[in-house]
């Protein structure tokens, strides 16, 4: 695996979707919906996330999916910054009195999303932490050990402290896998 370099198999920043920090989530769901539309044929997997892009044209956080159905409950995150849930395996019956006891998605779900439509990325971005950063001449080797010690679904790649990519786990996957399917077993 050390012959492998990230830069090989990252997606170039220009071919992932993207939005400015002031985008609203309703920005953000629009340029993923289109990401996942045009996906390149070659590619089995579509975009999962959005990069946001702050106003010098650098990659300043990303939006995932999970991000966005947050955004549309906000009470989400008072409980998960509180509790600490999201660490933790619950009963079906625990986590279904979590959605009674803290009126989650009381409004109809079309309500909600009117209202979050105008919700500012800025609010519910994910802004990396230093080890979701990888060089581009990181091998891969590097790239799996920071994947899995921080539970990350991609990393952003960089070149001279700009980002220029994105490493993602199902590429990485995908490029582990068809090395163990060439081995021989005999």
């Amino acid at each position: 695996m050390k012959t492998n370099c990230v830069k090989d198999l990252m997606v170039p920043l220009s071919d992932y979707a993207t939005v400015t920090e002031d985008a609203s989530l309703f920005d953000v769901v629009q340029a993923l919906t289109t990401a996942q539309e045009n996906f390149c044929a070659d590619s089995k997997y579509p975009h999962m996330a959005v990069i946001i892009i702050d106003k010098d044209g650098k990659a300043a956080g990303k939006v995932g999916q999970l991000d966005v159905l947050k955004a549309l409950e906000p009470k989400y995150r008072e409980m998960l910054d509180r509790e600490g849930l999201a660490k933790f395996g619950f009963s079906r019956s625990f986590m279904k009195s979590l959605l009674t006891n803290y009126h989650l998605w009381d409004s109809p779900l079309r309500d909600i999303c009117i209202k979050g439509s105008s919700i500012p990325v800025s609010t519910f971005m994910h802004t990396p932490a230093s080890g979701e950063f990888i060089e581009e001449d990181a091998t891969l080797d590097e790239a799996i050990h920071q994947l899995l010690l921080g539970q990350h679904r991609s990393l952003l790649v960089m070149k001279d402290g700009v980002v220029t990519g994105v490493i993602r786990l199902t590429d990485v996957f995908d490029s582990v896998a068809r090395v163990i399917g060439e081995c021989s077993l005999g």
